[in-house]
């Protein structure tokens, strides 16, 4: 092959596409990898793919389960704030809360990540963000993807996908044939918006002119932006240990969809859940978004989780021990309803308050 020595010369990099970035984003977060070591997995990075040892963890007869999810529109706030080291939380929460509900323990976690330049500094900030979730939730982070291609992302634009699988013994995985009428509902406090409806937000801070850097109408400790991006609460850890105590049922995680139609995901068909929307305080910034938006209350608790993020069912006689548990690990708990068998069409999830309770 011959080149001309009179015609432009072109490279990977005048494409848009930089392979030295790209080496130097590698070479930074092989250490936030590194730190989220686990029994079963070693974290290394840079080879083709990564081994777990199931025997090593202290698996004896199990199951894998897994889950992939991304982050969604949450990302544009992160974006044009310039703030992007707690959506990797995001990312690993999205993904893990998902498995924890099958009784699962994440094992280990990739991310994928797009843009179409390559920004090592925000890009490390994202990472050691999944790693730090990662830690929360006790999974190693094995590997990944980052892929620079540009035309397809406008100057600082960049999307990511989470994938993760974990394990639960045979004997504990969680299944709705066990629910009955008469189980107790529990509600694990959220951390705030979590990782969902996020495009409904970004209209009303668009229509009504709102500044991300401006004092959150809600709380004056914080600036709107740094209240709306709270990273995803991982419950991954007090859910497994009242999980494997024989405290918990069944879970569900309260993402899209929020509390109408992630519920009755869990439920066998003969059974409703009955919430009392008086049981727990509706944070200050879904009240807020309520009122900007002009936002009915049942179109709230459809978008949004309302303030919880995770809903357990416990058998009656064991719910005190299992909001005890879960207290002691850190989680605000409430007694929010209970299931009770379904009578014809009835729909499977009914917030008995809703409209007086959240409309003021």
């Amino acid at each position: 092959m011959k080149t001309d020595s009179s015609k432009k010369s072109y490279s990977y990099k005048d494409a848009g596409v930089d392979i030295v970035a790209g080496n130097s984003l590698v070479d930074a977060i092989k250490p936030l990898a590194a730190s989220t070591r686990r029994s079963g997995a070693d974290a290394d990075l840079g080879g083709f793919g990564a081994l777990f040892d199931l025997k090593a963890a202290g698996f004896k007869d199990p199951l894998l389960v897994s889950a992939t999810d991304g982050v969604g529109t949450k990302l544009k706030v992160a974006i044009d704030m310039g703030k992007h080291d707690t959506v990797g939380i995001d990312l690993v929460a999205m993904c893990v809360n998902d498995l924890v509900v099958q009784g699962a323990e994440p094992l280990f976690f990739l991310d994928y990540f797009a843009t179409g330049g390559l920004n090592v500094e925000a890009t490390t900030d994202i990472v050691s963000g999944i790693a730090e979730g990662c830690r929360q939730a006790g999974c190693a982070l094995v590997g990944g993807e980052t892929a620079e291609m540009p035309g397809m992302y406008a100057k600082g634009d960049y999307d990511m996908a989470g994938f993760t699988v974990g394990a639960v013994e045979r004997d504990q995985l969680l299944k709705p044939g066990s629910l009955k009428d008469g189980d107790v509902l529990l509600g694990l406090a959220s951390s705030g918006v979590h990782s969902n409806g996020y495009s409904l937000i970004r209209r009303l801070v668009t229509d009504f002119k709102l500044d991300y850097t401006s004092s959150a109408p809600f709380d004056s400790q914080k600036s709107l932006g740094e209240a709306l991006i709270a990273p995803t609460r991982i419950y991954v850890k007090s859910c497994l240990e009242a999980i494997r105590a024989g405290h918990i049922k069944a879970l569900s995680h309260i993402t899209g969809g929020g509390l109408f139609e992630n519920i009755p995901r869990v439920l066998p068909d003969d059974l409703v859940a009955e919430l009392d929307a008086q049981s727990w305080a509706l944070p200050p910034l879904f009240k807020w978004l309520a009122e900007l938006g002009n936002i009915k209350p049942r179109e709230l608790a459809t978008t949004f989780n309302c303030g919880i993020g995770m809903v357990v069912v416990a058998p009656a006689e064991q719910a005190d021990a299992a909001q005890v548990m879960l207290e002691e690990a850190g989680e605000a708990v409430y007694k929010i309803g209970r299931l009770k068998t379904r009578i014809d069409d009835e729909e499977q999830v009914v917030i008995k308050g809703l409209e007086s309770a959240w409309q003021s």
